[in-house]
Parts: C-alpha cells; structure tokens; sequence
C-alpha cells in the first residue's frame, strides 16, 4: 500500500533567465499551489508564478524556509521549493532530504537546473573540457582550512578549478585568497576567466590571465574559471583542450 500522501518539487531554475530553465522545471512551477524560496530567485520566476503563494525567508533562513514547505504541503497544497542553478548543487536538495524523517508521507521529487558552472562556460568559450572541479569560497557552511585544502588539491591535480561565491560584501578579498593559496601552483600566465550575472541583466564574460585574475573585481554573482595545463584564450574566449590530435 502506497501511503505517500504529499509532494514537493525541489527546483533548479537555472541562472536566471526563464528560457534557460527546463522544460520540467517550469512545468512544475506551473502546476504548483505555493512556491518556496530566497526572494531574489522568486523574483527571478515571478512571470511564472501569478496567483501563486510565495513564501520566502532571507539567506540563513534555509532551515525555516524547507519547514515552511512542509508544513503547506501538509496542507494538502502543492508545493515547488525553488534555488538557483540546480537544487542539488549548494542548493535545497539535500536540506530538504535531511529534513524528511520528520515529515513521513511525504514523496520529494527533485528536478535538474543548469548550474552556474556549465551556464558560465558556455558564455566564455569551452573551459570545462576536460576533468574539473568545482569549489565554493563561502565559509558560511565550510571551514576555510577545508576549502583552502580543496583548492591545493585541485591546483596539484590539474584540473580546471570553478570558483562559486569568490566574493561577497563581507568577503570581498577571498577571490585574491584563493590565487594566493595555489599561487605557487599555478603560473602567472594560465588562462582563466570569469562571468558576471549569468543568464542576467549585466551578463559580462571576461577572460584573463592568473596574475590578472588575483587583482580583478568580483561579487557574489559572478563565477571564476581557473584553467588547467591545456587551457589557453582565444578571441576573447577561454578554452581548454580536450586532448584530440589536429
């Protein structure tokens, strides 16, 4: 006997721009009573939410904001959790599993988002061609030694490194931090990247090199690209071989 009497959508509504949702995504916001989420990525989906309940709670809410969706799902309400990118990526996937004992009966369905990593790169050229690694400067969750281990171990391995929230109003060095981390590591003239309001209003890629990366300007909207041994700029654009003989 099947006793799953509720449902919630965990949703990745991609970098911002309705067109770059999925199909899924925007069907499931659709066909949902209440939409859950921080206010800037409701603010991102208002089109699709007419009529709709939204319910939101500030950054450091999280853990209210996934019982706010319990607790209307419980209400017999369709309910859609929203986050940027793809909710299982620094997103409200995982919070809301961690949560679920709590609320028997309940079935989550997560839906894919294309996240800033594959989104950015796509603006800027074909960084991620090969092997990558993806690492989070906020120490809002994460000790700074770990994230500190994490880029030496990308930087030793090789691999493209993919910065999320190099910056922010109390963070506004951790982007320089992070180049002087695996500065011994990387060469002042790697080629690398980053990209500004993905998806946005303001979208701006620029490619560089790592002695310029440590001295530009970013916030917490912007995305960083650290190339690898086979990476190099062409055109304005970052690229990193795949490996193929041509």
């Amino acid at each position: 006997m099947n006793d799953i009497k509720n449902t919630i959508y965990i949703i990745g509504i991609g970098p911002g721009d309705i067109s770059m949702m999925t199909g899924e995504a925007i069907e499931a916001i659709k066909a949902s009573d209440t939409i859950v989420g921080y206010p800037v990525y409701l603010k991102l989906v208002e089109e699709l939410t007419t009529g709709k309940e939204l319910i939101a709670t500030p950054m450091k809410q999280e853990v209210e904001r996934c019982r706010m969706a319990y607790e209307e799902a419980a209400k017999g309400k369709k309910v859609a959790v929203i986050s940027s990118g793809d909710a299982g990526i620094y997103g409200m996937a995982s919070l809301m599993y961690e949560l679920l004992p709590e609320h028997p009966g309940t079935e989550l369905k997560v839906i894919a988002g294309i996240t800033a990593a594959n989104s950015g790169a796509a603006v800027l050229g074909a960084p991620l061609s090969g092997d990558f690694a993806v690492i989070s400067m906020s120490d809002l969750l994460t000790p700074f030694e770990l994230i500190e281990k994490r880029l030496r171990a990308a930087a030793e391995a090789d691999m493209v490194i993919v910065l999320y929230n190099p910056a922010s109003h109390k963070r506004k060095d951790y982007l320089k931090k992070a180049c002087e981390i695996i500065g011994d590591i990387i060469p002042s003239d790697r080629a690398c990247g980053y990209v500004k309001n993905i998806g946005r209003e303001g979208e701006e890629p620029v490619a560089l090199t790592f002695s310029e990366l440590r001295e530009a300007e970013v916030d917490m909207f912007t995305t960083v690209y650290i190339g690898n041994s086979n990476s190099f700029i062409m055109d304005g654009r970052m690229i990193t071989r795949r490996g193929y003989d041509i």
